[in-house]
């Protein structure tokens, strides 16, 4: 029977199992109703050891205190993760995790009623999925490893020359736009290592494309058809070149000179098959855009990149992404070149590199970037295929869990990973909770306010304190929380659909280069959102009543059922007041910010010179761009200023550039005058240059930290009273893009 058949087949047959047990719980079927029956039991009479301590006063708050205190002095002392530190810190967060795993499932449960039960063991079963992948994550940060004093050893045999292998760099296109081709090879061109054959794999047979490759002397390649998308476009130009080593970079993505230079070293080790470095990007993601956080969010790869690749490093479970990486031909041929099986053909790849006892390291040390989707709508569609592509593991040969070659470690890598796109399941589940308790008076969850503060507050709060410190500040839990809100819908059904229908979707390209003048609201996206935004705030104002209804009531006068009713209505009151909070944000984020100019502006400064009109005016660059600048003059007016714009003459005093262009705006800002000027067509020495300046310096790309636990929840509170849509509606740029035409 094949992969396919046996993993639908499993998952059906356990939706099955469990839709028949509840039936026949809600239909009074003696054996079941029994077995419920003596849970419930067990469940109202915990053992003894379980029981919270009876000075709740202080006892328990002491503990939760103690707890606190001692991991933020350990983050204290220690701000970046040190081997000792994070041990002991996982070692706390293993310990508190198991602690309340142990407490929900032998104390917790409401088995009292089958629709109570139902969703009480619904709800546990829905935290395993999102804590068991946590668990690994935690037990796999325990040893990590930083490659950087590595890669500063190896790099002296490549640059003082006594390693210097041959290398073939292929860019895969398909529908790109012309001038992002044109950076990414010029970016390829400038890379500070002489051996080096740049290949352009144009899987649209773009006559202008061809045009461009002879233009900036690059080897172009086509073929017949675009079978098997990417992976196909790769084997088909393989055979073609001879390098010994090959260099992937996505249509998108420019490196830095030192790319090649850093990287190559690690292969004089024969065992060695796959260099893999991080994504980042030179645009913000539609999230951080959206809500006009471009300087303060961290994007969404942020957490992969600065703290799960490390531990797979470790682990030997190196996940290749499919851009920005190095691998060896000659363990390339040996596995049959790029998988061809699944849409992730990258994260395959890899791990059948990995099956052959070939090592794949990870330098963590940002040497290119690329194009993050501009749009939401582009995010969700980029995320979906990830998600589809890397669970067409359980149907494929390549499944890191059952291919011979890989050691238990690597598989348990491989294992977080997959169970990382079932916690979209859970993120939905968990906004019906308090809707249950709304509207059929469900109680998930039993438990005292004792033993809450005693298990359920310790592990919470040490969570939420040491997540941003663990993943090196890259992203806080509430912000990570409204990344997995926006997009739980499409992936939960593409979880669905993937485990019953694998392979029902194709390849399709991440829309790059678009522009747009105005606001845009996904209604697509937003529709389940907003139903699930109304249903919250029915709920909420529900709760609100029984909360009044309960409080005018004295506990000598309410039946027991009432009395058990009102034990959950704290839960129902948080999960709504919260759910509202991040559905409110989320669906802000649902409006997409206009993007007038398809080209990148960068906050980077350097001393001009202007001759306007035979006079030279001295400033400093603001913004620029591959298309014009924004200046910032000492004077506060330029001579004969009209409605015609002035011919500029600008020269970049550092890098002693010279543009021509045009004034297409000014302003005073202060007292100083603010100028856009736009460049006159560049010559192709121009273009290398500006591209070389603005994508290509040598540690230019660096890591930020995102705002703590904190600061992230008072920029939402501060978004949802103050979204963009309403209060920063300003073009940005939008007068060098109109001149630009």
């Amino acid at each position: 029977m094949s992969h396919s058949r046996i993993a639908t087949l499993v998952m059906l047959g356990m939706l099955l199992l469990s839709g028949a047990i509840v039936v026949a719980w809600f239909t009074g079927q003696g054996t079941i109703s029994t077995i419920f029956q003596q849970l419930e039991t067990m469940q109202e009479n915990p053992p003894m050891w379980l029981a919270a301590p009876m000075m709740v006063g202080h006892y328990l708050f002491f503990w939760t205190v103690l707890l606190m205190v001692g991991v933020w002095f350990i983050t204290q002392i220690s701000p970046r993760p040190q081997p000792w530190s994070r041990v002991l810190v996982v070692g706390i967060l293993l310990v508190l995790t198991l602690r309340y795993l142990v407490w929900r499932s032998l104390s917790t449960l409401n088995l009292s009623t089958p629709l109570n039960g139902t969703f009480s063991i619904g709800l546990f079963a829905l935290e395993l999925l999102t804590l068991s992948g946590s668990l690994i994550q935690l037990v796999l940060l325990l040893r990590v490893r930083d490659r950087r004093p590595e890669a500063d050893r190896l790099s002296v045999d490549v640059l003082n020359g006594t390693y210097t292998p041959t290398v073939d760099i292929l860019i895969p296109t398909y529908n790109e736009p012309e001038f992002i081709l044109r950076r990414t090879i010029i970016g390829c061109q400038a890379l500070n290592y002489p051996h080096k054959t740049i290949y352009l794999l144009d899987d649209t047979r773009r006559p202008e494309i061809k045009a461009l490759a002879a233009e900036l002397g690059c080897e172009y390649k086509t073929r017949p058809d675009n079978a098997h998308a990417k992976a196909g476009n790769l084997n088909h130009t393989i055979p073609q070149t001879d390098g010994e080593l090959i260099v992937i970079f996505d249509a998108d993505f420019v490196p830095t000179k030192n790319f090649l230079t850093r990287t190559i070293g690690f292969f004089q080790d024969a065992q060695v098959a796959l260099v893999q470095t991080p994504q980042t990007f030179y645009n913000p993601d539609p999230i951080a855009r959206n809500l006009g956080l471009e300087d303060v969010l961290t994007p969404e790869e942020e957490v992969f990149y600065r703290q799960i690749q490390p531990f797979r490093d470790a682990a030997g479970g190196v996940i290749c992404a499919g851009t920005s990486f190095v691998v060896r031909r000659s363990a390339l041929l040996e596995t049959g070149c790029f998988f061809t099986g699944s849409l992730s053909e990258d994260y395959f790849t890899g791990i059948q590199l990995a099956a052959k006892g070939y090592r794949l390291v990870y330098l963590n040390e940002k040497l290119s970037a690329g194009l993050a989707a501009e749009t939401i709508a582009a995010q969700a569609l980029q995320r979906v295929r990830w998600a589809q592509g890397t669970l067409q593991a359980f149907f494929i040969t390549a499944n890191p869990l059952t291919i011979p070659g890989l050691r238990p470690i690597q598989r348990l890598a491989h294992l977080e990973g997959l169970l990382h796109w079932f916690t979209s399941l859970s993120r939905l589940g968990f906004l019906f909770i308090p809707l249950a308790y709304a509207f059929w008076g469900v109680i998930p969850i039993r438990a005292t306010p004792s033993e809450a503060l005693y298990y359920f507050l310790p592990y919470f709060l040490v969570q939420l304190t040491t997540a941003s410190w663990l993943n090196h500040r890259s992203r806080s839990a509430l912000l990570a929380d409204i990344y997995s809100l926006i997009l739980c819908f499409p992936l939960a059904m593409t979880v669905i659909q993937v485990m019953v229908r694998p392979f029902s979707k194709g390849f399709r390209v991440t829309p790059k280069g678009a522009t747009s003048d105005r606001f845009t609201f996904n209604w697509q996206l937003a529709f389940p959102l907003m139903v699930m935004f109304l249903a919250s705030a029915i709920s909420l104002w529900i709760n609100l009543g029984a909360s009044v209804m309960y409080g005018m009531m004295g506990a000598s006068d309410m039946p027991p059922d009432i009395i058990e009713q009102f034990k959950g209505l704290n839960l129902g009151l948080i999960f709504s007041i919260y759910n509202l909070l991040m559905l409110g944000v989320s669906l802000l984020i649902l409006f997409d910010a206009p993007r007038p100019s398809p080209y990148e502006w960068f906050k980077l400064r350097r001393t001009v010179r202007l001759q306007v009109e035979g006079q030279v005016y001295w400033g400093s660059t603001s913004l620029l761009s591959e298309v014009g600048a924004e200046v910032v003059l000492t004077q506060k007016e330029l001579p004969n200023q009209v409605n015609n714009p002035l011919p500029i003459q600008l020269e970049l005093m550092e890098e002693g550039l010279q543009f021509n262009g045009h004034s297409v705006h000014q302003a005073l800002q202060g007292e100083f005058l603010t100028i856009q000027i736009a460049f006159a067509p560049l010559t192709l020495k121009q273009q290398r240059s500006l591209v070389e300046l603005l994508f290509c310096r040598p540690g230019q790309w660096k890591s930020r930290c995102a705002p703590g636990e904190i600061r992230s929840l008072w920029l939402l509170l501060k978004i949802l009273f103050t979204p963009r849509v309403v209060f920063d509606r300003k073009p940005g740029v939008s007068a060098i893009a109109v001149a630009q035409g």
